[in-house]
């Protein structure tokens, strides 16, 4: 006769639902931030300093305005040099994009990845009640799904 046990048969243990990971936990949102009377120069300088391709423009309010990258400054100095026209004169106000797209920091971050391939950006502000307060960039949406990766996938 074999040994019986008298614990039944055990129910699978339940996974753990995982939570959204949302594009707010993730955001950066100690933004190095520019003003449009700024001029190109320390524009670029801010960039370089800084490590970053470019950046979010507010007013004085903390409204977003525009954006203005690296290319925007390197198009400028080369237009500069060509046209030889002063740079000190140039602002950001004059060469940053104006039209600029944001979404939405309760969006899930694999959701902003496909933005992200869709449209080719390298950066997305966050604004909430009209004010900017973070802005998601491709290294982020990296970050998460590495983090996601070594909850999930590997199950």
């Amino acid at each position: 006769m074999g040994i019986k046990s008298f614990q039944g048969k055990r129910a699978e243990p339940e996974k753990p639902k995982s939570a959204p990971m949302l594009v707010r936990d993730y955001m950066t949102t100690s933004l190095v931030t520019f003003k449009e009377d700024e001029n190109i120069l320390d524009v670029a300088e801010k960039l370089t300093k800084n490590k970053i391709s470019g950046g979010c423009v507010v007013d004085e309010n903390n409204k977003l305005v525009g954006l203005i990258s690296e290319g925007d400054c390197m198009k400028q100095i080369s237009d500069s040099q060509y046209y030889n026209m002063p740079l000190e004169d140039t602002t950001v106000g004059k060469r940053m994009t104006c039209n600029v797209e944001t979404i939405d920091g309760n969006m899930n971050v694999m959701d902003a990845a496909k933005l992200f391939i869709e449209k080719r950006y390298r950066r997305f502000p966050i604004v909430e009640h009209g004010k900017l307060i973070g802005q998601i960039s491709q290294s982020d949406v990296l970050r998460a799904a590495v983090r996601l990766k070594s909850n999930n996938w590997a199950d």
